[in-house]
């Protein structure tokens, strides 16, 4: 993988990791485009490894609230009163329950991640296939709960659909954002949740993966420059997406995944291209 390669594919994560369009899906059809077997062990460990730029700038953007959180994470161990009255206590351990689903099943199906589920064909049935439920959970009929409204069942079934964004081209953030609305929360709530469960798993698959990456993958100067774009990138864009994204309908990407999914299979229909 060339410099430039890195810079597109840094550009490409950076505008899209936190839109409900599917990051993954994006990197793989421009992975596709650039010549690269999007199948392989070294393309599949870069792409997880240059997510770890936005999701610096998700740490450096919402910096002030994540030292409030480990403020109360480490103070409340000792201070039953914290433990009680601390907001903040209560949500970084609904963060954590929400990670547990996604750290088991990317170990769990790590193999199928990397290998089958790395195709064309998937991507664009799940952009297509994904968007119906967008649709449906913005039609939810409460969408009236706030962030101290949030329980632990909340963030459980977020959590586990979540883990279906392990599927290239279903969008982490379009799962999260959906289920939140679908189990009542206000698109505020849902959306800053979808955030900082991006946090853990995102950094977990890109630290996961970055020996491969570094080592016998695409090499260390491309998985640092396309880290540092993605950072760049995401960091410029990310106030205007969080406010996008949290005061829009989450629906009116779906003509645009659809359309991109319908793209993809035309053209693998047409030209007999290798989803892989």
């Amino acid at each position: 993988m060339s410099i430039l390669d890195a810079i597109i594919l840094g550009i490409v994560e950076g505008l899209t990791e936190f839109l409900p369009v599917s990051s993954t899906a994006h990197l793989t059809i421009a992975e596709k485009l650039l010549g690269k077997g999007i199948d392989s062990d070294a393309v599949t460990a870069f792409t997880a490894v240059i997510q770890v730029g936005a999701i610096v700038a998700v740490l450096i953007y919402f910096r002030e609230d994540i030292m409030k959180l480990l403020s109360a994470l480490f103070g409340g161990f000792g201070n039953e009163e914290r433990r009680r009255t601390d907001p903040n206590w209560r949500f970084v351990w609904l963060i954590a329950i929400g990670s547990v689903p996604i750290g088991i099943a990317g170990l769990a199906f790590k193999d199928v991640i990397e290998g089958p589920l790395r195709n064309l064909w998937v991507v664009a049935v799940a952009l297509i296939g994904w968007s119906a439920l967008m649709v449906y959970a913005e039609r939810a009929p409460r969408q009236d709960r706030g962030e101290p409204q949030l329980r632990p069942k909340d963030v459980i079934v977020i959590g586990l659909v979540q883990c279906l964004a392990l599927i290239p081209g279903v969008s982490r953030s379009g799962a999260t954002i959906s289920a939140g609305l679908l189990r009542g929360l206000d698109r505020v709530t849902a959306t800053r949740m979808s955030f900082f469960l991006a946090i853990p798993a995102l950094t977990a698959a890109g630290l996961l993966e970055l020996p491969s990456s570094l080592g016998q993958g695409v090499g260390a100067a491309p998985t640092i420059v396309g880290t540092l774009v993605s950072f760049v990138v995401a960091y410029a864009s990310i106030a205007w997406l969080l406010r996008f994204v949290a005061h829009h309908s989450i629906a009116q990407f779906v003509p645009y995944r659809v359309a991109l999914g319908l793209t993809v299979i035309a053209v693998l229909a047409v030209t007999g291209s290798s989803a892989t």
